[in-house]
């Protein structure tokens, strides 16, 4: 590893390494790491081979990078890729990567999050929703039609703790990837600039400052399917022991800035199923289904926690529905 950060450093002119490259913690599908150099200190992030061979793989980061650069013109405050010779996605030896310029903030826990950071988020989500929001044909995302019954059977073999667990939750599985299909056909027609995965561990925090990162999901998708996501998320979900006022917080914020107000909160929450796709992913990887064996701890541990997040979801779907926005 050491060998490919040095031609990094070579072949893009950031100098010498002044100390070996650190992994970087929150990197559940690419590797981070810190790269200090005699030029500058910057972060790599390491694609995932077995993400890279998608077929829509690079077109999608293609994608990314031009709202990236709309996000960036209109000073939204994000950590943007660095540019060589033209081109933020870089690759070396077959290994594809982005070069950061290093920012000394981090990621806030669940029990650091505070009033003004959801009414910060809020804030800003309903800037990035307005760059380009457009009225659509009804909202159109791939239905989930994962087959649980194929992967339990399987792990029956593989890992008798995790086959437990799956079998037991099974039946959630199912209804909320048959009521999501349903749902998600109803969203609002409406298309926004989105970032898709800005969770608490994608933005980092220095004082009052802060820069969203994790940039390469970016795509025009559902504003308020988003919306509802990010309250949830930055309001305890992650924890299973969400704040319902640090949620009204994030909403209200948002719709204070001109955020566009859903029409429809059961909708949503049914729509809100992606999670489902995540434990699919992750099963394969204790499974050793398209992905490295070093991956299978990653994915045992995701499981579990995804799991959890199944169940606690589904049990305070009237609470949610209950807060009368």
């Amino acid at each position: 590893m050491q060998i490919m950060f040095e031609k990094i450093c070579k072949q893009f002119d950031l100098g010498t390494l002044k100390s070996t490259p650190t992994p970087l913690a929150g990197g559940f599908m690419h590797k981070m790491y810190s790269m200090f150099t005699t030029t500058g200190n910057y972060a790599v992030k390491l694609l995932n081979p077995y993400v890279m061979q998608r077929e829509t793989a690079k077109e999608n980061y293609r994608k990314a990078e031009y709202f990236e650069s709309i996000l960036e013109k209109h000073s939204i405050p994000i950590l943007p890729a660095l540019v060589f010779h033209g081109q933020k996605m870089q690759e070396i030896d077959g290994q594809f990567f982005y070069v950061f310029n290093w920012y000394d903030g981090k990621a806030l826990k669940g029990n650091e999050i505070k009033e003004h950071h959801c009414i910060e988020i809020g804030n800003v989500l309903a800037r990035i929703h307005n760059l380009d929001t457009k009225k659509s044909p009804p909202y159109k995302r791939d239905e989930i039609h994962i087959d649980w019954n194929f992967y339990i059977n399987k792990m029956k073999h593989e890992n008798k703790e995790l086959y437990e667990l799956l079998r037991e939750s099974c039946h959630l599985f199912y209804d909320s990837q048959e009521k999501g299909n349903k749902a998600i056909k109803s969203l609002d027609p409406i298309l926004s600039i989105c970032h898709n995965d800005m969770d608490s561990k994608n933005v980092l925090w220095n004082d009052n400052n802060y820069r969203i990162i994790d940039l390469e999901c970016l795509s025009h998708a559902n504003p308020s399917l988003e919306l509802f996501e990010l309250a949830l998320c930055w309001s305890g979900y992650e924890d299973c022991n969400i704040d319902f006022n640090l949620f009204r917080k994030l909403i209200d914020s948002y719709l204070n800035a001109g955020g566009i107000k859903p029409q429809n909160w059961e909708n949503l929450y049914d729509s809100n199923y992606g999670r489902l796709q995540w434990l699919e992913y992750n099963i394969k990887r204790v499974l050793g289904i398209d992905c490295g064996a070093d991956e299978k701890e990653m994915g045992i541990s995701e499981v579990k926690d995804t799991v959890a997040h199944v169940i606690y979801y589904h049990n305070i779907k009237e609470n949610i529905l209950n807060m009368g926005f």
